[in-house]
C-alpha cells in the first residue's frame, strides 16, 4: 500500500440524539483527492452499498469531520466530539491530506445541520 492509498472508516451518522450510525470501511482511498471528490465518492459508494439499511442509503450527508486518528486519544462520546470544529471538520477544498487524514483515520459522516441543533443541546433519547 502507498502511502497515498489509505484504508478509511466513515462513520454515517443518522442521529445524534438517538446515537443511530453505521461505519463503513473503504479501502486504497487516495489522500490526493479532495475531501469534496471524497464526499461524492462515499455518497455513490453508500447509496449502492449491499447490506446497508435503506435509511442510510437515502440520508442527506453534506459534512465529514475527524473523529479519531490511529493510535491517538479516543472521545468518550459514543457518536462524536462536539469540540475543535475548526481543525476537525473537513473543508471541501482541501485535499484529505492536507486536512489532516492519515491511514486508519476514523471519519464521521453527517448533515452540518442536525449536528448544529445537537451541539447547542446536546441530549439523547433511547
Amino acid at each position: 500500500m502507498s502511502c497515498e492509498e489509505v484504508v478509511l472508516t466513515v462513520r454515517l451518522v443518522r442521529s445524534f440524539e438517538h446515537r443511530n450510525f453505521k461505519p463503513v470501511v473503504f479501502r486504497n482511498v487516495n489522500l490526493n483527492q479532495t475531501v469534496k471528490e471524497f464526499i461524492a465518492a462515499v455518497k455513490d459508494d453508500v447509496s449502492a452499498r449491499p447490506g446497508l439499511p435503506p435509511p442510510f442509503k437515502k440520508f442527506e450527508y453534506d459534512t465529514m469531520k475527524i473523529i479519531h486518528q490511529a493510535h491517538g486519544a479516543k472521545t468518550n462520546e459514543l457518536v462524536m466530539s462536539l469540540e475543535d470544529d475548526d481543525k476537525l471538520i473537513l473543508k471541501d477544498d482541501s485535499t484529505l491530506q492536507e486536512a489532516g487524514v492519515a491511514n486508519e483515520t476514523e471519519l464521521a459522516f453527517f448533515r452540518n445541520e442536525d449536528y448544529e441543533k445537537y451541539k447547542a443541546d446536546p441530549k439523547t433519547a433511547w
